[in-house]
């Protein structure tokens, strides 16, 4: 677990930028996606703000997005109570490795998304407006150098590094996910396959069984993630998602990195609900000395 005072002999922690913003689209009548940013430590949980910034060394701090399914409202309320449900088991989780009862991260996180699977799946045989609803889920955890992430469906996490390219960590839980990852199709061919948005794994909708995917991922300062919902990169190819996440935003009025993705897919797409998290990796700078003190 994390939440520890550093060592005065590690190296100084980075601190973490974030921002984040979702948009209902061009078409859809309302917005089915959601998004979570909190921060924690072993005494409280704070929600944070759709911007900010924070030192990343004693506190953890966790980002998810969430894209829901399902007839009528049910698609929105899969992705609300899931959102809802890792902002109150991830610290009870949290707490309880602190007291010995769990130490392992991945082992934590695969447990939070059985219990929503198991939630949602509930919610579905006990209410007919909830049968067969359902949700993905990406969520990042950022313990101090390490960001430990869990995800099922076709939501997605990216990770760019300081010096390399753009890389997606995670699986989309899908046949023609399948076929790019084994090489058997491109790109550009597996957004227009007919089977695009047909999921084999989500939580809930109607599913037994789900094998979330979970690891970690050593960060650096310079790094940057992005967590999002497929409506993004229905507008953006990844050579997009790279060009904007590592080049200064041209625009007159400054924007932060995730309205610019949302603002840049809605231009070239927008038929789907959008949401995207960037959490940039920054050096700690240390406050400059008190001009006032003795």
């Amino acid at each position: 677990m994390s939440a520890e005072p550093s060592s005065p002999s590690r190296p100084v922690m980075p601190d973490l930028r974030w921002s984040g913003m979702t948009h209902r689209g061009r078409v859809r009548p309302n917005n089915e996606d959601a998004f979570l940013a909190l921060c924690f430590d072993g005494h409280e949980v704070r929600y944070l703000g759709k911007t900010g910034a924070a030192s990343a060394a004693n506190t953890d701090f966790v980002f998810a997005v969430s894209d829901g399914m399902g007839g009528a409202q049910s698609g929105e309320f899969a992705s609300r109570i899931t959102i809802e449900k890792v902002s109150h088991w991830l610290p009870r989780s949290f707490r309880m490795g602190a007291l010995g009862v769990a130490t392992d991260s991945t082992d934590i996180l695969l447990e939070i998304f059985h219990a929503i699977h198991a939630e949602l799946l509930n919610l579905g045989r006990s209410y007919e407006e909830c049968q067969g609803m359902g949700t993905t889920l990406s969520m990042c955890w950022f313990t101090p150098g390490r960001m430990f992430f869990g995800h099922v469906g076709d939501s997605r996490i990216y990770h760019l590094p300081a010096n390399g390219k753009l890389q997606q960590i995670t699986h989309d839980h899908s046949h023609v996910g399948w076929l790019r990852r084994n090489g058997k199709i491109n790109e550009r061919e597996a957004r227009t396959h007919p089977m695009r948005n047909a999921l084999n794994q989500a939580l809930g909708a109607g599913q037994q069984i789900v094998d979330p995917q979970v690891g970690a991922v050593v960060y650096e300062p310079g790094d940057r993630f992005l967590i999002c919902s497929d409506g993004l990169t229905d507008g953006l190819w990844d050579r997009h998602l790279d060009e904007f996440l590592s080049t200064p935003d041209s625009a007159p009025s400054p924007r932060t990195p995730a309205q610019r993705l949302i603002d840049e897919s809605l231009e070239r797409s927008g038929r789907d609900n959008l949401t995207a998290i960037v959490v940039e990796v920054l050096e700690h700078n240390l406050p400059a000395p008190d001009a006032t003190a003795g």
